[in-house]
C-alpha cells in the first residue's frame, strides 16, 4: 500500500501548496487556511470554497456547494462500513473524518487484499498519504506564496488521477464495479464539460454508482474471454 501511495503524496503536496496561496489570495490568515485544511480536510471542497469566497458568494451557498461537492463520501461510507462493523463508534467517527477519494481507494483495495479490515493500515494510508502532507503543503503554500509553480508544469496533475485510475482497477471485481466505473466516467466527463469541473465530481460520483446498483451482480469478463 504504500508503494501505492507515492504518487498521490506527490500530487497532494502540490495541489496543497497552491490551495495555501489560493486561500492567503483570498483574504485567509494562515490560522484560517490550516484550520480548513484540518477541520474541513477536502481538497476540492476547500478550493470551491475559497473561490466562492474570492468572489464575493454568500455563506449558504458556501455550505450547500460543499456539501454536493462532499456527497460521493456517503458512497464511499456505505462501502467500508462492513469492514470496520466492529470498531468502536469513535474510532469510526474518526475515521470518517479523515476519509477522502484516495484513503478509500487506498484502504478498500488494501481490505480486499487482506480479506479483513485494518485499521492501522486505513489510517495510516489516511494520514500519511494525505492529512499530513495536504496540511503541511497548506502552511507551506500560504507561507512561500509566488514562488510555487504551477503544479501543472511539474506534472504533478496527471499523477494524481493516473494513481486513482491505476487503484480503481484493481477494485474491478465484478459486473457492477465495472458498470459503475464507466458509467461514472462517462457522466462525470460529459457534465464536467458542460456544466463545469465540480459538476462532473457530484454527477460521475453519485450517479455512477447508483447505475452499478441496478445492474444484476456478476463476475467481471476477462478481457478476450468468449461470451
Amino acid at each position: 500500500m504504500a508503494a501505492d501511495g507515492v504518487g498521490i503524496v506527490a500530487s497532494i503536496i502540490g495541489f496543497g501548496l497552491v490551495f495555501g496561496l489560493s486561500a492567503r489570495l483570498a483574504g485567509y490568515s494562515l490560522i484560517e487556511a490550516s484550520a480548513m485544511s484540518s477541520i474541513l480536510f477536502a481538497g476540492a471542497s476547500q478550493f470551491a470554497a475559497v473561490g466562492a469566497v474570492a468572489s464575493g458568494a454568500g455563506w449558504p451557498a458556501i455550505v450547500l456547494l460543499t456539501l454536493l461537492l462532499n456527497a460521493r463520501h456517503l458512497l464511499y461510507s456505505a462501502v467500508l462500513a462492513p469492514w470496520m462493523s466492529d470498531r468502536p463508534r469513535i474510532e469510526r467517527a474518526l475515521a470518517a473524518h479523515v476519509l477522502t477519494d484516495e484513503a478509500f481507494a487506498l484502504s478498500i483495495a488494501h481490505f480486499r487484499r487482506l480479506g479483513r479490515g485494518d485499521m492501522p493500515g486505513y489510517f495510516g494510508a489516511a494520514l500519511l498519504t494525505v492529512f499530513i502532507p495536504w496540511n503541511l503543503a497548506t502552511a507551506a503554500g500560504f507561507l512561500i506564496g509566488s514562488g510555487i509553480p504551477d503544479p501543472a508544469r511539474l506534472g504533478l496533475d496527471v499523477v494524481f488521477p493516473v494513481t486513482m485510475a491505476g487503484l480503481a482497477v484493481g477494485l474491478l471485481a465484478g459486473r457492477q464495479e465495472v458498470v459503475a466505473a464507466v458509467a461514472g466516467a462517462g457522466i462525470g466527463i460529459a457534465a464536467g464539460l458542460a456544466w463545469g469541473i465540480p459538476a462532473g465530481i457530484m454527477a460521475g460520483g453519485i450517479l455512477g454508482p447508483l447505475v452499478g446498483m441496478v445492474v444484476p451482480s456478476g463476475p467481471a469478463r476477462p478481457a478476450g474471454a468468449q461470451p
